[in-house]
């Protein structure tokens, strides 16, 4: 399960520490949410924020100082520093309140300060939590961009699908993941990357590991990309009735909850396969801008048929 901690975000953002012992740094993040905790300064304590983390900006600060005698203050400290609230930061360069200080040194509990603006540091933890708290899966498979498209390619063991990427590469695509797959749902978008250890290479039956990046180039790999679209490969069967003019109702593929439009391409010896992708990969740009050429054509056919039904019946 994905997990973050205050450690995390230190490491990240390079905040200074104000009070907290390394077991206080490794408070668990759970949710990519902050909280500017207005209410609670006020003397509401609602229960929908305690697991997020805390950001006291100028406001915030200013009301504290202004607004708040020591009895408030306290009660309000006491419950921002919860059992389940991950943390506090102060932003603006604002110097820690000392019964704040106070209180969290007593229950070790993690504050960190920083010199960033509040609206900075609010949509930079957002952002980055939701990276790393992303709904995540891992798929066999090879993820190529191919013309600014992510493009999971998958099938069994022995498809010759690292081949088939290598080809591409050769032709100016990028690899972004050989064999293993780490996909992320971040919002409503999938995201595909390579895991660090095997982040541009490739394996190669009969060859070994092979470094990408030192021999096609730097601009031969991709760190990550959006997976937009699936190829199943599968080896070719005289029997199976493939789609051969592309009028079939699409078939999809779903990872993460969202749908993936899945094209299976029969692999065969001597079949182009690199351009075979190429040209299928076009094809979805076409489809995806609303032109259908599989549709044009059976609009052709079906005039083709109609005119002749009518010189046919202008005989009679």
């Amino acid at each position: 399960m994905p997990r973050a901690t205050i450690r995390d975000l230190l490491d990240k953002f390079g905040w200074d520490l104000v009070t907290g012992s390394p077991r206080a740094l490794e408070r668990p993040v759970t949710l990519p949410d902050t909280n500017r905790p207005g209410l609670e300064l006020a003397g509401y304590f609602p229960d929908t924020a305690r697991r997020r983390l805390v950001i006291l900006g100028a406001k915030e600060m200013g009301y504290i100082h202004e607004e708040m005698d020591e009895v408030a203050q306290r009660r309000a400290f006491e419950f921002l520093t919860g059992p389940m609230t991950p943390g506090i930061v102060i932003t603006n360069g604002s110097r820690c309140p000392e019964i704040l200080e106070e209180i969290a040194r007593r229950k070790d509990f993690p504050v960190a300060r920083t010199l960033e603006k509040t609206t900075y540091v609010v949509n930079n933890v957002t952002n980055f939590l939701d990276e790393k708290l992303a709904p995540s899966h891992i798929i066999h498979g090879e993820l190529v961009q191919i013309f600014g498209v992510g493009v999971l390619i998958c099938g069994k063991s022995g498809m010759g699908k690292s081949e088939i990427v290598l080809e591409l590469i050769k032709r100016g695509h990028q690899l972004v993941a050989d064999d293993r797959v780490d996909c992320y749902r971040i919002h409503n978008t999938l995201i595909g990357r390579s895991t660090p250890m095997i982040e541009g290479f490739m394996e190669l039956r009969g060859v070994g590991i092979i470094d990408i990046q030192k021999m096609y180039g730097v601009t031969s790999i991709a760190r990550q990309t959006e997976i937009q679209f699936q190829i199943t490969l599968g080896r070719f069967d005289g029997h199976n009735n493939y789609d051969r003019v592309g009028i079939e109702e699409k078939k999809y593929t779903e990872i993460l909850g969202i749908q993936l439009m899945d094209v299976e391409i029969p692999v065969s010896e001597g079949r182009p396969m690199a351009t075979i992708i190429e040209t299928t990969v076009t094809n979805f740009l076409l489809l995806r801008e609303g032109i259908n050429s599989a549709k044009e054509f059976e609009e052709r056919v079906l005039r083709e048929i109609a005119k002749n039904r009518y010189d046919t019946e202008g005989d009679d």
